[in-house]
């Protein structure tokens, strides 16, 4: 058995905080540095484990790295493999990107089918039509690991691009599949910061792009990329994750080094639950109420509410008194959390993929986080809840969540690790 994160529940969070670098902007901005064989550097990186999955990942692929506290140095002067191995990309569903970046630079790359958090089926053929789109040959063979995809360019990376829905990574692959002497024109695409940072760091590297920010997408690339130094946007999700947390205990928080634009489906509701939200360039402040308001929720594409934050918002509200409801429309199945939940006492039933929650209060059990954000979702149950909650599968919340025992602590939360017991060796 692994490490247990132990809460004693009951007290609010009080005081303030520094929102770290965003996960899932930097873990594609790490494989956009393929691009380029001039030293790239990045500024405020979180120490992650999914971080350093990717860090291995580019070693195998040539890439050397150094830290330099959160700055990451990255050079990759040449591409010494094209092949992904699967005990790598296995882990983490973002590695899958670095198909593109692969076939962009050195004409080639096989990558596994990707693996990651296990909530929902996610496809990868928006990345498989995009590619296609943009005149890569695309082939997928079984290996021992599994499926696995080898794209080849064949001529430059050209053509029209109309996405069947806003897809996040299926947009990153093609932006990075183009950037290298490219011209592609991506329709449907999502609006989420993540892609804006992208976009703004290929562009600093020397891609044109035209439309970022919006759903239509054209980009005009050059056959040689220059290296940068960038700084990752904040982590909107881990900022979410602390004000609801906050909200959850009746607390009071400030955050600082965020961007509260990228938080307004989030903030919009807290405020609809009554409780005091003030907000600056860079900061916001919640101060909760002792009596919120429920409200109805269904997670989205962006300016929507964030999926990611679908899971930590599910669990305040089995905190908040009244009737609410819960869906998701890009996951529609991303309810593993609602079971552990139960277990702490919430009144929570799943009926036509939509979560019926009857607010009260919840009691500390012992309960497993199955993913990253249901990870999120049971910490903010512990930390409301009575008693003492045991909560297992702590490696999953390390890959979102970094050092969340002391930055819980730093709030006035009572938490700690509970180390496995070794057994007894035999006489």
């Amino acid at each position: 058995m692994g490490r247990v994160l132990v809460v004693r529940g009951g007290v609010p969070l009080r005081g303030e905080l520094r929102v770290l670098p965003a996960k899932n902007s930097a873990l594609k901005l790490m494989a956009a540095s393929l691009l380029t064989d001039e030293p790239v550097v990045l500024e405020e990186v979180p120490r992650l484990r999914d971080i350093d999955v990717m860090l291995e990942l580019l070693g195998h692929l040539g890439t050397r790295h150094a830290w330099e506290g959160r700055t990451l140095h990255l050079h990759t002067p040449e591409i010494r493999s094209t092949q992904a191995p699967f005990e790598l990309v296995s882990k983490m569903r973002a590695s899958f990107n670095l198909l593109g970046a692969l076939a962009a630079r050195a004409g080639e790359g096989t990558v596994p089918l990707p693996g990651g958090c296990t909530f929902a089926e996610r496809p990868v053929d928006q990345h498989i039509k995009a590619l296609r789109a943009l005149g890569f040959e695309v082939v997928a063979q079984v290996t021992e690991g599994g499926m696995a995809y080898t794209a080849r360019r064949v001529g430059p990376a050209s053509g029209r691009v109309v996405y069947d829905l806003p897809t996040l990574g299926g947009t990153e692959q093609a932006l990075l599949a183009a950037a290298l002497g490219g011209e592609a024109v991506l329709v449907n695409t999502p609006q989420e910061p993540e892609i804006v940072d992208l976009c703004r760091f290929l562009v600093r590297m020397g891609v044109e792009i035209e439309g970022i920010g919006s759903g239509i997408l054209h980009i005009r690339g050059r056959p040689r990329l220059r290296g940068v130094r960038y700084r990752v946007i904040p982590d909107r999700i881990e900022a979410g994750t602390y004000l609801l947390a906050a909200a959850a205990t009746r607390g009071s928080i400030t955050l600082t080094h965020v961007e509260p634009f990228h938080m307004d489906a989030l903030l919009e509701k807290l405020r609809q639950s009554g409780h005091r939200i003030t907000t600056g360039r860079d900061w916001v402040r919640l101060e909760a109420v002792p009596d919120p308001q429920p409200f109805n929720l269904e997670a989205r594409e962006y300016p929507g509410f964030v999926t990611d934050l679908q899971p930590p918002a599910t669990a305040y509200l089995c905190t908040v008194p009244g009737t609410s409801l819960v869906s998701d429309r890009i996951y529609p199945d991303r309810f593993t959390h609602a079971g552990e939940l139960a277990r702490m006492g919430a009144n929570i039933t799943l009926k036509d993929r939509t979560l019926i929650i009857q607010g009260r209060p919840l009691s500390g059990a012992a309960v497993e986080a199955r993913d990253i954000r249901a990870g999120g979702s049971l910490i903010i149950a512990a930390l409301a809840a009575e008693g003492e909650t045991h909560i297992a599968g702590l490696h999953h919340i390390e890959r979102g969540y970094e050092d969340v025992e002391n930055r819980l602590r730093s709030l006035g939360a009572q938490v700690g690790l509970q180390q496995p017991e070794l057994a007894l060796a035999a006489d």
